[in-house]
């Protein structure tokens, strides 16, 4: 590949296994005249095209894809990175990046959609329903949240929008981190993730927003949700990784949580018929958390300008690694 020159008329891969990208995808073509855009929901199915650029909405980047020689640059639409082997494009020589959730307002949607999952489940929204249906009235007795005490399980943008608005509802407001010194929002008490438990057990709600990791993997399992106070929810809105579903099976079917919120799971699209789903105290979204019209809005904006810094030559936004000997030199 060419050294720190201009890109014309580039190839662009934008893979994902879900369909409905596919208008995502022509959306930012759209935006990119000058650049060919391929929409692919099999990441190995690239028909020989040299491509110059990938961008993943979710897609596993194999090693095969990242081995094409004319590929230097591999951006995802979200704040998550997991998908990509950084180690290994960087030893290739691939740029990557991300887009911060505070940039594009996936930060703000998300946090929107753990207080839409917390209050359906604080006000026993779905039992409402079925009450109004049924002629019952004033009923059921739902909990507020005002007085209570939220625990974000990490500060990033997500946790520190969500630590944000849920102070607005007059809620005490604890986070958990893995460097304190970084601190969070005024008035937001900060753990350190070896506190993880003692946080865990002073909280009425817990909503996990941290980053998963190979670490972090089932960190709320039999031990971290014991942990958690009795009556208490749990809302996940990061990644399914996060949560040993057996574990939170069982929490729940004993009583010692009241309910759960769910937009990530453990494989997706996650199986309708899984026994954790089929609990009354359960509400499940298809991972729509980030699926707002700020946020695609926004985000194509920063995705084809990034794209565009790339073909220029100079270094796009949100870069996650720095090549020792880049496919294409950045300025």
């Amino acid at each position: 590949m060419s050294r720190g020159v201009y890109l014309p008329g580039m190839l662009i891969a934008f893979i994902s296994r879900t369909p409905d990208y596919r208008t995502f995808a022509e959306q930012l073509a759209a935006r990119m005249p000058a650049h060919q855009v391929f929409f692919l929901e099999d990441p190995l199915s690239r028909d020989g095209r040299p491509f110059d650029a990938v961008v993943t909405a979710g897609a596993h980047v194999s090693r095969e894809f990242l081995h094409v020689a004319s590929i230097g640059f591999v951006q995802t639409i979200g704040s998550g990175f997991e998908n990509v082997d950084i180690q290994v494009a960087t030893e290739l020589g691939v740029w990557v990046a991300h887009m911060r959730a505070a940039a594009t307002g996936n930060a703000d949607s998300v946090a929107e959609h753990a207080i839409l999952l917390l209050l359906a489940l604080s006000r026993r929204l779905r039992e409402a329903e079925q009450g109004l249906r049924a002629g019952e009235w004033a009923r059921p007795r739902g909990s507020a949240l005002l007085g209570k005490v939220a625990c974000i399980v990490g500060l990033g943008d997500i946790g520190t929008a969500l630590a944000v608005r849920l102070q607005a509802f007059g809620m005490q407001v604890m986070g958990v981190r893995q460097d304190t010194a970084k601190g969070g929002p005024p008035g937001v008490r900060v753990f350190g993730t070896h506190e993880l438990h003692l946080a865990l057990s002073q909280a009425d709600c817990v909503v996990l927003a941290v980053r998963a990791n190979a670490r972090n993997e089932h960190l709320m399992n039999e031990s971290t949700l014991a942990a958690m106070k009795p009556g208490a929810l749990l809302i996940n809105i990061a990644r399914g990784s996060l949560v040993k579903p057996e574990a939170l099976l069982e929490a729940l079917r004993s009583g010692h949580l009241a309910g759960a919120g769910l937009d990530v799971f453990w494989e997706e699209p996650v199986n309708p018929d899984h026994p954790l789903l089929r609990l009354p105290q359960v509400l499940a979204t298809p991972h729509i958390a980030g699926v707002t019209d700020v946020h695609m809005s926004r985000g194509l904006q920063r995705l084809a300008s990034n794209l565009e810094a790339y073909a220029q030559g100079t270094k796009p936004e949100f870069l996650l690694n720095a090549p020792p000997q880049p496919r294409k030199r950045l300025t």
